[in-house]
C-alpha cells in the first residue's frame, strides 16, 4: 500500500499501485487537467508512471520551470514527427531543450527551406490539435537497435550502440512517431498550445567538424500564446539590438576571417573600451589591489601543475620553440600565484590583492562564436585575493558591495545571484570543498542576499558565487563570478609565514567583475541599444553649424568642450541641419548643439538630445554643469544618482 508525501508534508496511501495522474485526480480535477509530468522520490516521471512504494511527489505543471522544460521536450519531438511525415528520408538524430527553446537536427539531402520551416510548423499545430496521446514503452538494447535500424534511423543506432550491452531503453511514440528519449513528456500533443519555428543552421553531428553536417532546425515553445508572444517580440527586439549591427553602423568595432573570434577595435570602440578600463581601474585602486601584468605564452608544464592541461587543454593554444611546449594562457590564475610566490610573504601582508587586466585565448570552436559574446581573444578584469581563512568573510563581502556599485553604475538595477558547488570532476579533498561551500554561504546569508543553489556547476579548483544581470529586455547574462580556492595555492607552492612563525598556504578568492571586458561590451551595447550612457558614449557632443557663418563659432564651442575633457566633436558640413541632426541622432550621440547666427551673436548654443528632446538655449557653463552632473551619475540616470 503506497504512502504517498506531497509537498505541503500531507500523506495519501493507496490500497494498490497508482499512477501520478491518478493520484493528482484524487487531489482535485483541476491539477489533473493541468498536471504535465511529477517529481517521484526526486526523479522527473510522466503521469502514466505508476507508484508501488512509499515515494514524496511533487505534481509538476506548466508554471513549474520543469513544466516549461518538459513543454519544449515534447515540442521537439512533436517537430521530428512533423519532419517525418513531410519528409520521409529525413533522418532524426538528436532534440534537446536549449535555453527560451529546443532544436532537432536532422540528416536530410537537401538544405531546409524558409518554405519548409512554415510547412512544418503547421504539420505540427495540426498534429497538436490531434491530442496524440504520448505513451513511454521499455526495449530491450539489441531489440531497440534493431527497431531503428529496420526504420533506416542509422543516427539513432549509432547513439544505442554507444549505450552499454544489457540496458533496457525508454521509448516514446505518439501516433506514427517513436523516438529513443529518457522523457519525461507531457501526456498528449495537445498540451503544446504555443510554439515557433525560429530558424535553420548547420551542425556537426555530435559536435565533431571531422563528422558529417546536420541540419539544425530551432524552435521556441511556451506554455501559452501571450508569452510566446511576448518572447517573440523579445526576439524582434533583440535582433534590433544586435550588437554586431550597432558595432558597424557606429563603427566600433570588426571582425574577420584572418583572425577568427578576434576583435579589430576601431577609435570610437577603443574609446568605450578604454573607458571602461580606467574605471574599473580606479575602482580597483581605492580598494587597495596592486594592478600586475603577466606573460602570454607560459611553459606547458605550469599548466599541467596547476590543473589546467587536463581540464581545458582541448581549447589552449599551444606551441613550440627550442624543444619546449608552451600555453598561450587561456586565463591568469597560475601566472598570479607566480607573483605572489616572489619574496617571502607574512601573515602581515595578507590580504594581498592582485589585479591585471589580463589578455587571454581559448580555442573556441569556430560554431559558437558570436561577435563580442564569444571570441577566442579576451581581456579578463581579473583579480586573485591571496588571504587567511578568518579573512574569507570581510573580503567576499567587500567583493559583493564592489560587484553591485559597478553594476549600477553601468545601468543595471536587476542581479540574480547562483551559489554553484562541487563538480564532478575536481581537485582537492572533499573537507577542503566543505568548508569552502560553506564559507561562500555564510557571506551570502551574511549580507542577506537572495541567492538559488546551483550544484555541480562549481570551478574544478573551487565553489563560486555567480552574478548575472537582467537586461533592459528581460534577458538574463551570467557576467561576474566569486571563486573560493583552497587547491591551487598548494599545488603552486604558494606560502606565508604565519603568526607563530609556521608555513601555511593562503586561501586564494578568483573574482571577475565584468569577465571579458568584450562579452560585457557586447552586454552593454544589446542593453542599451548602441545609446550608452554619457560617460562611455565614444562620442558626447558634436556642435552643429547652421550654415557656414557659424563653422568658426562650432568649431570653437567643440574645442573648448574638448579642453574640459568632454569627448566632442563638430559638424561645419555645407548639409541642411535636419540632415546633420538625424544622422548624429542615427550615431546615438547624446547631445546636439545647435549653432545658428543667434546663438553666434549670444554665445549660446541650442541643445538637443538623441531622444529628440529641446533643451532650448543654453550657455557653454550651463551645459558643462549639465554634463559633468550626468558624468558623474555614470549609468544611473541625472536624477538616481
Amino acid at each position: 500500500m503506497p504512502r504517498i508525501t506531497l509537498p505541503d508534508g500531507s500523506v495519501r496511501s493507496y490500497p494498490e499501485p497508482v499512477s501520478v495522474f491518478d493520484i493528482a485526480h484524487d487531489i482535485g480535477p483541476g491539477l489533473a487537467r493541468a498536471a504535465l509530468a511529477a517529481e517521484a522520490g526526486g526523479i522527473l516521471v510522466d503521469t502514466s508512471h505508476i507508484l508501488s512504494d512509499d515515494t514524496r511527489l511533487r505534481i509538476i505543471t506548466e508554471r513549474d520551470a520543469e513544466g516549461l522544460e518538459i513543454i519544449r521536450h515534447s515540442c521537439a519531438h512533436l517537430l521530428a514527427q512533423a519532419v517525418k511525415q513531410l519528409f520521409p528520408a529525413a533522418q532524426v538524430t538528436i532534440g534537446p531543450v536549449i535555453e527560451d527553446g529546443f532544436y532537432y537536427d536532422f540528416a536530410f539531402e537537401r538544405p531546409f527551406t524558409p518554405e519548409d520551416l512554415e510547412r512544418i510548423e503547421a504539420r505540427m499545430h495540426e498534429l497538436a490539435r490531434q491530442d496524440l496521446r504520448i505513451s513511454r514503452s521499455v526495449m530491450p538494447r539489441a531489440e531497440a537497435l534493431g527497431f531503428f535500424r529496420a526504420a533506416g534511423e542509422e543516427y539513432k543506432a549509432q547513439i544505442i550502440e554507444s549505450i552499454p550491452a544489457g540496458e533496457s531503453l525508454s521509448l516514446y511514440s505518439q501516433g506514427d512517431f517513436t523516438d529513443l528519449c529518457r522523457g519525461p513528456h507531457v501526456p498528449s500533443t495537445g498540451r503544446i498550445k504555443a510554439f515557433k519555428l525560429t530558424k535553420v543552421a548547420g551542425a556537426y553531428w555530435r559536435g565533431d567538424s571531422k563528422n558529417e553536417m546536420l541540419q539544425r532546425i530551432y524552435g521556441t515553445a511556451w506554455a501559452d500564446k501571450k508569452a510566446l508572444k511576448e518572447y517573440l517580440h523579445r526576439l524582434e527586439e533583440a535582433e534590433k539590438r544586435d550588437h554586431r549591427r550597432i558595432g558597424r553602423r557606429l563603427d566600433l568595432f570588426h571582425f574577420q576571417p584572418e583572425a577568427p573570434g578576434m576583435v579589430f577595435w576601431h577609435d570610437h570602440g577603443w574609446r568605450v573600451y578604454r573607458e571602461i578600463e580606467n574605471y574599473v581601474r580606479g575602482q580597483l585602486r581605492r580598494r587597495g589591489y596592486q594592478e600586475v601584468r603577466t606573460p602570454q605564452i607560459i611553459d606547458r608544464s605550469l599548466w599541467e601543475k596547476s590543473g589546467h592541461i587536463s581540464k581545458f587543454g582541448d581549447v589552449m593554444f599551444m606551441t613550440r620553440s627550442e624543444e619546449r611546449d608552451f600555453a598561450i594562457k587561456p586565463m591568469n590564475c597560475p601566472a598570479h600565484i607566480q607573483i605572489f610566490n616572489q619574496g617571502l610573504k607574512s601573515y602581515r601582508d595578507l590580504p594581498f590583492r592582485m589585479s591585471e587586466f589580463g589578455s587571454c585565448h581559448r580555442n573556441e570552436h569556430s560554431g559558437a562564436l558570436h561577435g563580442l559574446l564569444r571570441v577566442r581573444g579576451f581581456t579578463q578584469d581579473d583579480a586573485h585575493i591571496f588571504c587567511t581563512e578568518d579573512q574569507i568573510q570581510a573580503e567576499v563581502a567587500g567583493l559583493i558591495d564592489l560587484v553591485y556599485e559597478v553594476y549600477r553604475d553601468f545601468g543595471f538595477t536587476e542581479v540574480q545571484v547562483r551559489l554553484a558547488t562541487r563538480p564532478v570532476k575536481r581537485v582537492g579533498a572533499d573537507e577542503l570543498w566543505d568548508r569552502a561551500e560553506a564559507a561562500l554561504r555564510q557571506a551570502l546569508d551574511g549580507n542577506k542576499l537572495d541567492w538559488t543553489l546551483n550544484p555541480g556547476d562549481g570551478a574544478f579548483y573551487g565553489p563560486k558565487i555567480d552574478f548575472s544581470l537582467k537586461d533592459s529586455i528581460g534577458r538574463v547574462w551570467q557576467l561576474g563570478t566569486i571563486q573560493l580556492d583552497f587547491s591551487m595555492p598548494g599545488r603552486l607552492d604558494a606560502s606565508y609565514v604565519a603568526a607563530d612563525s609556521s608555513r601555511r598556504t593562503p586561501v586564494m578568492i578568483h573574482r571577475a567583475i565584468l569577465g571579458s571586458l568584450e562579452r560585457f561590451i557586447g552586454v552593454l551595447i544589446e542593453h542599451h541599444a548602441g545609446a550608452l550612457p554619457l560617460w562611455l558614449a565614444p562620442v558626447q557632443v558634436v556642435a552643429l553649424s547652421l550654415t557656414e557663418k557659424q563653422a568658426g563659432r562650432a568649431d570653437a564651442v567643440a574645442e573648448t568642450l574638448k579642453n574640459q575633457g568632454v569627448r566632442a566633436e563638430s559638424d561645419l558640413r555645407n548639409e541642411t541641419i535636419s540632415l546633420k541632426i538625424r544622422e548624429h541622432t542615427m550615431q546615438r550621440v547624446p547631445y546636439l548643439l545647435v549653432i545658428g547666427a543667434r546663438e553666434a551673436e549670444h554665445s549660446t548654443v541650442a541643445v538637443r538630445t538623441r531622444d529628440g528632446v529641446d533643451l532650448g538655449a543654453m550657455s557653454l557653463d550651463g551645459l558643462l554643469e549639465r554634463l559633468s552632473r550626468e558624468i558623474a551619475c555614470r549609468g544611473r540616470g541625472i536624477l538616481e544618482g
